[in-house]
């Protein structure tokens, strides 16, 4: 099971050895990403989970929250022991 975390503290989250994974589409990121995101679009990530390191945090970020929670609980299913979902997005960042 994922946790959740607030958005606007995602450097706690992602700590010293966590993978910032921005789930959203590429004309959304074209906007901004967080320093050192990793942009794998929701519906690519099935097809890109060799890009992530199992063994390290993952931190999940999308426009509001809803595309990283699907996106956290596909990592909890497939394995993935420490999943994190930043709760509400860069929206929440931005407000």
């Amino acid at each position: 099971m994922h946790r959740e975390h607030p958005a606007n503290d995602y450097a706690g989250a992602v700590g010293s050895d966590g993978q910032l994974v921005d789930v959203r589409e590429p004309d959304e990121v074209a906007t901004g990403m967080l320093p050192g995101a990793i942009h794998i679009p929701l519906g690519d990530l099935p097809h890109r989970l060799g890009e992530l390191d199992r063994d390290r945090r993952v931190v999940l970020l999308c426009r509001s929250g809803g595309r990283s929670t699907q996106a956290a609980e596909y990592l909890t299913a497939v394995g993935f022991g420490d999943v994190v979902n930043l709760t509400g997005g860069m929206l929440a960042l931005d407000a």
